[in-house]
């Protein structure tokens, strides 16, 4: 089982720095003023992790990608601990002949194997969909 370590120190008030396990630096602040909110963050993980995974997969299946966004929509609970419930990611896919069924292909294998983030937070209860749109360009 591979191992990651990190750290996260507090600075003052909600702000803390956290160090990644590749040793890069990011501001966390619950007050959202130096930085992201953890929730932020996590959020920002899943967009990332399914979005290198659909870049790479399109990639691979030879499609003229030029640009991917993966703009994300979620939904809290109303009492503590207020964790995501819903989230809805839309991916927006740029490029040259992109083929649907290929960026939907790339979506799915995303949601169901390869995206860490995805399957830990729907394991974890999170209802997370998905659906995209290709523009020309």
């Amino acid at each position: 089982m591979a191992e990651s370590k990190a750290s996260v120190t507090w600075q003052d008030n909600k702000a803390f720095m956290g160090v990644s396990p590749s040793g890069h630096n990011v501001q966390i602040d619950a007050d959202k003023e130096k930085g992201a909110s953890p929730m932020e963050l996590i959020l920002l993980g899943l967009g990332g992790c399914a979005s290198y995974d659909v870049v790479a997969i399109l990639q691979k299946s030879r499609q003229d990608v030029t640009d991917v966004r993966c703009d994300l929509t979620a939904q809290r609970a109303e009492t503590v601990p207020a964790v995501y419930t819903d989230i809805h990611m839309h991916f927006v896919v740029t490029g040259q002949d992109i083929k649907d069924k290929q960026v939907e292909k790339a979506i799915q294998l995303s949601a169901e194997k390869y995206c860490s983030a995805s399957r830990m937070l729907v394991q974890g209860g999170v209802n997370v969909t998905h659906d995209f749109e290709v523009i020309a360009g």
